[in-house]
This record gives C-alpha cells, structure tokens and sequence, in this order.
C-alpha cells in the first residue's frame, strides 16, 4: 500500500428536506454575502431555488444570483461570475445543482479570490495560487462526485479545450445532499450520473498500487451497489432508497476513498475530457460509457488477475485463477450489457454522428500531447495505444 494523505473537510448534511436549513447552515461558516449559482430552468421551475432563498432571507443573509451554468461549464461564465462576486463583496459561493455547477462555483471562487489573476491561467495550473473564497453546495443530481471532490473541470469553447485541476481548495466546505431532489432526473441523465459514479471508482481500482485490499472491498462494493440502484433509479425514479445510494455512492467515489494506497490518475477520464471538449454537447457520463468497453479490453490483457477480481467482487463471476482472462472478459461484457440496459452509449457512433475517424486522430494528439505524453497505468499509454482505443470505440 502506498503512502497517502485522507483530507475530507467537506461537511456532508445528508436527508429530506436538508436544504430548508441552508441558510443555517451558511451561518455556520461565516458566510455575510452570498453568489447563489445555478444552472438552467429546472432548479426554478421545481421550486427549490425559491426554497433557497427564502432559507437565506430567513436568516437575514444577503445574495446575489448568476444562472446560466450548462454541462461542461465555460470559462467565460465563470469570468463573469467573478466578477460578480468581486463587485458585490461576495465571501461565499453556494451551488445548487450537479458537477457543473459545482465546478463552476469552485473556479468562480478562485478567481474571486485571486482578481488579479486570469481565471484559465487558475485553471491549467499556470499560476498557482492558495487563496479560495468558502463553497458549498446543494446537490441536485447524484453523478460527478464534484460535491466531496479536490477536482474541478472547466472548458474554454474558443480553443475547444476542457481542463481539469486538482488540489485542496477545491473542497467544498459543506455539501446538502437530499436524494429527494433527485427525483425528477430524466433516465438519461441519471444512467450518465451511474457511468460517472462507477468510472470514478473503477479507474482507481485499476491504478497503479498492490495491498490495498481494505480500499478494494470498498471500491468493489460502491461499484456493485451502484450498478444496482442506478438501474432502479430508472425503472422507479422515486425510490428513495435507490436514489439515497446513488447520491452517496456518487461522494464515495470520488472523495478519494475507493482509491487510497493506489497511484490515482483516472486514466479513461483522460480520453474523454477532451471528446467532451470537441463537442460541448456531449454529456460527460455517455462519453465514458461509449470509450470504456474498448479502453477496458483493451487493458484487460495486461492486468488480468485484478481484472478477475473486478468479475468476481463487482459481477460474481467464477474465477478460474490460471485463467483469469476468461472471467474478466465475461464481466466486461456485462458491464457493457448493463449500460445498453440504461440507455448508455456503448461506442463513438452510438454516442454522436458528429465525431469522425479524422476526430480520433485529434484526440489522440491533444490526449498524447503530439506523442510526448504517456498515460500513467499498468498498461502505460503511448499515442499508438491511445489512437488504437479510440478506433476501437469507434
């Protein structure tokens, strides 16, 4: 087992009807002035924003609102949401709604902090920086694990470019997390958020480390109880219970703790951060659905006893220990079942007509950064590698 730190400053407030007490619990953290930020129409039209800021007027606490956030958020939104906050003297920025919004609030709350500072040059790590105004949020959709995560992925559509940064003040101070809210999630969406739930676990199962059996028994776990209620989840939209396992699974998954003691680097993710990039429309979850059957056969080969353990712990196969290969194919195939099963993208030419063979050769090269990049994993990934799994999901 490798060497690691466990930091999870996060405040999770878990249950029905938990965002009543948003405004309590802002006060908790100090918060004077409020940006309340969210998304599209749904978070209005279900009455849940006017809940918010009722909560927050309640408890005398003024705010300032910017909308607007859509999947894959863009850099230009959060410009303006910075400069929003520096004009109105905000000290906190609340969330109300998924990973978009929630990774848009935390680069809104860097570059609030850092006003002298270009918000990309934050982002790609150009200019470091240590300085983050207070965040929390009110999940809306059980999925990107953005609410208990240190990452935060923002894309600028003028260079067609989605960039994902990594470090502490990326946590948000507190997370409200009401399955609840949850309900009205159309399938799609909800079978994207199982896709990302499962990813953020799996690729860190499959990273670089030995002896971490404790962390494998969780990480196996969150990925076979997800499966389970993500399927539910759709089949009965209200099942409180399905829902209240999704939305934990989703901060289990990527809190860091399914993949303690490993090298952490989420090496799909690196293919389709920049798919999604290409073509903004691209919903993050059915990317990784689409990529992952190629990239997993493609791996298996290489690591094919812990693939053996992922069929037996995740899927219940019988394992035949001298040939390991003959189960982890079977689980393979079953995941992929699973997400035809959801509704899921299984390939390129599934998930969009837009993307094309001369688009694989681009992602190979923006993935690879022209050739000088290999993808850290028990299969390292050069180019060649890289371009072979894409056309393979194609």
């Amino acid at each position: 087992m490798n060497n690691f730190v466990y930091d999870i400053p996060t405040k999770v407030y878990f249950g029905k009807d938990e965002e009543l007490n948003v405004g309590k619990y802002l006060k908790e953290f100090g918060a004077t002035k409020v940006l309340l930020h969210y998304g599209g129409h749904s978070a209005e039209k279900s009455g849940l924003l006017e809940k918010v800021r009722k909560a927050m007027t309640d408890e005398g606490i003024p705010f300032v609102e910017l909308g607007g956030v859509r999947a894959n958020p863009t850099i230009d939104l959060v410009r303006k949401g910075v400069r929003l906050a520096v004009d109105e003297n905000v000290d906190f920025i609340l969330a109300v709604g998924g990973g978009s919004v929630i990774d848009s609030s935390k680069a809104i709350s860097h570059g609030a902090a850092n006003p002298d500072v270009d918000e990309w040059d934050l982002q790609t790590q150009k200019v470091p920086f240590t300085k983050s105004l207070k965040k929390g949020c009110i999940l809306t959709i059980a999925a990107a694990g953005s609410e208990m995560s240190d990452s935060c992925v923002i894309s600028d559509d003028k260079i067609h470019a989605k960039k994902g940064i990594n470090c502490p003040q990326n946590r948000m101070n507190f997370a409200i997390e009401d399955p609840c809210l949850t309900y009205t999630v159309p399938a799609f969406q909800t079978g994207c958020g199982a896709v990302d739930i499962t990813m953020h676990t799996l690729e860190r199962f499959f990273d670089i480390g030995d002896h971490t059996d404790l962390t494998d028994a969780i990480a196996c776990a969150v990925m076979r109880e997800n499966n389970k209620a993500g399927k539910k989840c759709i089949e009965d939209p209200t099942d409180y219970n399905a829902r209240a396992t999704m939305m934990w699974a989703s901060s289990l998954a990527h809190n860091d703790l399914t993949g303690l003691g490993r090298h952490k680097f989420l090496q799909l993710h690196q293919f389709e951060h920049p798919l999604s990039g290409m073509y903004p429309e691209i919903a993050h979850g059915a990317g990784l659905s689409a990529l992952w059957p190629a990239w997993a056969r493609y791996n298996m080969p290489y690591n094919k006893t812990r693939w053996g353990k992922f069929a037996h712990d995740v899927w219940d196969v019988d394992v035949d220990s001298d040939h390991p290969e003959i189960g982890a194919s079977k689980a393979i195939d079953m995941q992929v079942d699973y997400y035809r099963s959801i509704g899921m993208p299984v390939t390129l030419r599934e998930l969009s007509d837009k993307i094309t063979e001369n688009d694989l050769v681009t992602l190979a090269d923006i993935v690879s950064q022209n050739g000088k990049r290999v993808l850290d994993g028990p299969k390292p990934l050069n180019r060649d590698d890289i371009l072979q799994i894409y056309r393979e999901a194609y």
